[in-house]
């Protein structure tokens, strides 16, 4: 079996196996079947059956406790199928955890480095999305790139901006969905979105590099748990 078909399998047993965690088949901390027993059940060899679970457990869905076996540690918001296939949310994680890493430095520097153009940019975005939000029309997820965007320039480093651009696609893939997600829950969820992204403009207007690396890295953090559960 030549390598992408195997990856396919392990793309379609990934997300039979999610799919079936959303449903509810297999509950938080109910053990999962073996490798040998999922094997059975896919028609597939355990290699392929063990690729599917290493993704599922670097995406903290799974996680393999002594004594235990395989347990489902976590179920992503069950809304995620409406917007987006269930195989992308292994990249969708991905991206995430690399914006923490380098959105958060951006705001640290931003803190330090701004000047008020680069604050009143920031303040125009969160603006903009504040009127998405009591509106209630749109999505905003432009907007909210915007104001992200508007941070790494505010950093005065070309190297924040130019990954973020490089990675703009990806980004406002996620936004979309995570938008989404809010704007099927309650109103009180986009407020607490806006919350955050406000946290992160005022430590930068403080001249508090600490303060808006801890809270772009908290709005990143959270976004990702609103998404794939707590």
């Amino acid at each position: 079996m030549n390598e992408r078909k195997t990856s396919g399998l392990a793309d379609r047993i990934y997300s039979d196996i999610l799919n079936s965690i959303m449903e509810g088949e297999f509950k938080e901390g109910d053990r999962l079947l073996t490798e040998h027993a999922l094997a059975e059940r896919f028609a597939t060899s355990r290699p392929t059956v063990r690729e599917a679970l290493a993704r599922l457990r670097a995406d903290g869905i799974i996680v393999t406790r002594r004594g235990s076996g395989t347990i489902v540690g976590r179920r992503p918001d069950p809304d995620v199928r409406r917007f987006a296939p269930l195989e992308t949310l292994s990249d969708i994680r991905r991206c995430y955890e690399f914006r923490i890493v380098m959105e958060s430095g951006a705001a640290e520097f931003a803190a330090v480095k701004a000047e008020e153009d680069d604050i009143r940019a920031i303040q125009d975005a969160w603006d903009q999305l504040e009127r998405v939000v009591a509106s209630q029309q749109g999505i905003g997820a432009e907007d909210d790139f915007a104001f992200h965007l508007a941070v790494a320039r505010a950093s005065k480093n070309h190297f924040f901006i130019t990954m973020l651009s490089s990675i703009e696609g990806q980004v406002a893939f996620s936004m979309n969905l995570s938008r989404n997600l809010s704007i099927v829950k309650t109103l009180e969820r986009q407020r607490i979105v806006q919350r955050e992204h406000l946290d992160v403009l005022e430590a930068i207007r403080a001249r508090d590099p600490e303060g808006a690396g801890k809270a772009m890295k908290a709005h990143l953090e959270n976004a990702v748990d609103r998404m794939f559960g707590n």
